[in-house]
């Protein structure tokens, strides 16, 4: 009895995907638990498991790469041995099928993936026109997006792969080049950048923004940092001075809980966990991976963990439920040499920090003037979950323990 193959849901607001490429080819073998093909959704693209066994047929009609599919769309079968595929049969009346759950494959941590189905792959043939099968893709789904974003004609370029499969390299080799580049469509729209435009509009709608922001006396902060640089052996993440004012933060909501709120059906709901978003400018996007349980992290660990999602969300590796989940997010543009600007709250979370850059000013400092390192902080909170005064308190209180983190930052 076939099987079919479907776009899975993997999140619970997720209404369709992005299809990002086959990883199995029409009438491969196919066991259970192995990846069958890459999914988009949001932000992050996923690899998709089957938890059948069978041979893989694609039909005539399935997605190609880049297509955005409704969940539950079929794309293609899975049969036993000599049986024929569904849409070769000529009574579409004596199809048995039935519906096959594939999962998210999992990590080496071992944890369960969230059930889901599978997708499909043809490529464009050179013309344009038709699609034709290709034994192996010709071009990886990351160098097609980046080839799209670029205006590069990628058909006629050379691959460097193993097997001849074009690479994000090759496309950008290609950048400039009479012969390959071409202007790209007005119309096209990153999926990265649709994600954002949604939730940004999302926010702007659904929040009553208000922000606020002050300067704070950096320089323990930067000594200290200096301090952890230089004890910090060569095999180990030297902590940022993001990393610090997360933790900070985190001493700061759990003081002030409302801060660490979110409106919820009309009513103000206190979140028991903190978990802080950070957000990562990254060539296809912003994305935010989560720290979870923060208070429970010490700065060696959350600097790890930190640099980890980092570098993995910069790989558009991040898994989806490392993307969820946060109660509060910081953004911080002082590497861009911006000194304050208004963030746009993460909806549903209460309030979002936005870090400026460390500069050095003469200020007052024990009734004397010196030089001291200062730190712009902005604070945009939701003024339906709490009022002015709570949320100047909190960015006070913060800035309090911006000056002096030594108690709080070492263990």
């Amino acid at each position: 009895m076939a099987v079919e193959i479907t776009i899975p849901r993997l999140g619970w607001n997720m209404e369709e995907g992005i299809f990002a490429g086959w990883l199995k080819r029409d009438g491969d073998a196919i066991r259970a638990g192995e990846s069958v093909f890459s999914l988009e959704s949001e932000k992050a693209t996923q690899d998709i498991e089957c938890l059948d066994s069978g041979v893989l047929r694609i039909p005539p009609n399935a997605p190609k790469e880049g297509d955005t599919l409704a969940v539950g769309t079929v794309i293609a079968y899975l049969v036993q041995a000599g049986e024929p595929a569904p849409f070769e049969r000529k009574s579409a009346e004596s199809v048995g099928v039935k519906a096959t759950q594939l999962e998210q494959k999992p990590e080496s941590s071992g944890s369960d993936a969230e059930s889901t189905t599978i997708a499909s792959r043809k490529q464009v043939g050179a013309s344009g026109g038709d699609t034709v099968d290709r034994p192996d893709p010709a071009i990886s789904p990351r160098a097609r997006r980046l080839a799209a974003e670029l205006g590069v004609d990628w058909i006629h370029l050379e691959g460097s792969g193993s097997t001849g499969r074009i690479r994000e390299k090759d496309v950008r080799a290609a950048v400039g080049t009479n012969r390959t580049t071409r202007q790209p469509a007005k119309s096209s729209i990153n999926p990265v950048r649709r994600t954002i435009a949604a939730r940004m509009l999302e926010s702007h709608r659904s929040t009553a923004p208000v922000t606020l922001t002050t300067t704070a006396d950096a320089t323990n902060l930067v000594n200290l940092r200096n301090q952890f640089k230089a004890s910090t052996p060569a095999d180990a993440v030297a902590p940022s001075y993001t990393d610090f004012i997360v933790k900070l933060t985190a001493v700061a909501l759990r003081d002030h809980p409302y801060l660490n709120a979110r409106w919820a059906d009309d009513r103000v709901v206190l979140v028991p966990s903190i978990d802080i978003g950070v957000a990562v400018d990254t060539p296809a996007g912003l994305y935010v991976p989560v720290l979870h349980d923060v208070p429970n992290l010490n700065i060696q660990e959350l600097a790890a963990r930190s640099s980890e999602l980092i570098e993995r969300a910069r790989e558009r590796k991040l898994r989806v439920e490392e993307m969820q989940g946060s109660s509060f997010t910081i953004t911080n543009l002082g590497p861009f040499g911006i000194d304050a600007f208004t963030p746009i709250i993460n909806f549903p979370e209460c309030a979002i920090l936005g870090i400026g850059r460390i500069t050095r000013h003469p200020v007052v400092h024990e009734e004397k003037i010196a030089i001291r390192d200062q730190i712009t902080l902005s604070l945009t909170f939701d003024h339906r979950v709490v009022d002015g005064a709570p949320a100047a308190q909190f960015l006070h209180f913060l800035s309090q323990l911006i000056e002096n983190p030594g108690p709080f930052l070492i263990v």
